[in-house]
């Protein structure tokens, strides 16, 4: 027997927001890139799904001073043709790994961030960045810091009646990267990833692994112990012993596993590599 879906399209937040909390239940879709890989192996059989799909204000993006504020509905394309790759370089590298074309024209950065997977492109860059993220429901809205709101394998704390309306970050001050290993060059899930951003005005490093853990995680000794090293007239790390530390740091901060992706050893070793890579590119 063929499967009954009710599907809600609404054209407005306020309307969206009314149908979650007359239909607590309802599975909400961004760009679904996610979700429709699960409904057509069966995993996933919703009776409801609101669609967020025309829901133009979500899709809107500012800049506020030093803060970049970023609509739930940003599809990582509108990232890649726009002036946000120049205001977060780190954040349009890891929208160009996304998928394929058709893929980066329908994710969006909310959806990206409620699918909660460890190995989310963006979440990384996010995290260095210390992301807010900004939620509604009828009842309110409020603001909580990305590593609050992500707890686990596709896990968050949304509430059944709330949606991901926009995302804030700093504008970036100074140099960052985004880098990734997979199965193979393109198209692929990550097997590890890392995000590294310099801030110039505050002489902070961070530093932020992906797929590597059950969620994303910040490399707070290794941060500590390059931002003790880093040249700050000169932007870079000149010390080529301590290059190689950071990366050692950082691969003592994963908790891989052993899975059909990779083996731990090796996403271990892959998270030193790109570490190294992105501290000596600094300069």
């Amino acid at each position: 027997m063929p499967i009954r879906m009710k599907v809600f399209l609404p054209t407005s937040l306020e309307d969206a927001l009314g149908i979650l909390r007359a239909s607590p239940g309802a599975h909400v879709l961004a760009g679904g890139t996610d979700f429709m890989v699960e409904m057509n192996y069966g995993h996933r059989r919703p009776e409801r799904i609101l669609s967020l799909r025309f829901v133009d204000e979500l899709r809107a993006w500012s800049r506020e001073g030093a803060t970049l504020v970023l609509g739930a509905g940003v599809r990582f394309a509108d990232i890649l043709s726009s002036e946000i790759a120049t205001l977060s370089p780190a954040l349009a590298q890891a929208a160009r790994t996304v998928g394929s074309p058709q893929i980066r024209n329908t994710g969006t950065i909310g959806g990206n961030i409620a699918t909660a997977s460890p190995a989310g492109d963006t979440l990384p860059v996010l995290w260095a960045l210390e992301a807010m993220v900004n939620i509604r429901s009828e009842k309110g809205e409020r603001r909580i810091a990305i590593r609050d709101l992500v707890t686990g394998v596709k896990r968050n704390e949304l509430a059944k009646d709330e949606l991901i309306t926009s995302i804030s970050i700093p504008v970036a001050d100074g140099p960052q990267e985004f880098l990734k290993v997979g199965r193979r060059n393109a198209m692929v899930i990550a097997a590890a990833s890392l995000a590294f951003a310099c801030n110039r005005s505050e002489r902070r490093i961070a530093c932020a692994l992906g797929a590597v853990g059950p969620t994303i995680i910040r490399c707070t000794d290794a941060e500590r112990f390059v931002g003790e090293r880093v040249d700050w007239e000169r932007l870079m790390v000149p010390s080529e012993r301590d290059r190689v530390k950071f990366g050692e740091l950082c691969s003592e901060a994963t908790l891989a596993v052993d899975d059909h992706r990779s083996t731990a050893r090796y996403r271990r070793h892959a998270i030193s590599v790109m570490a190294y890579r992105a501290v000596a590119r600094m300069s």
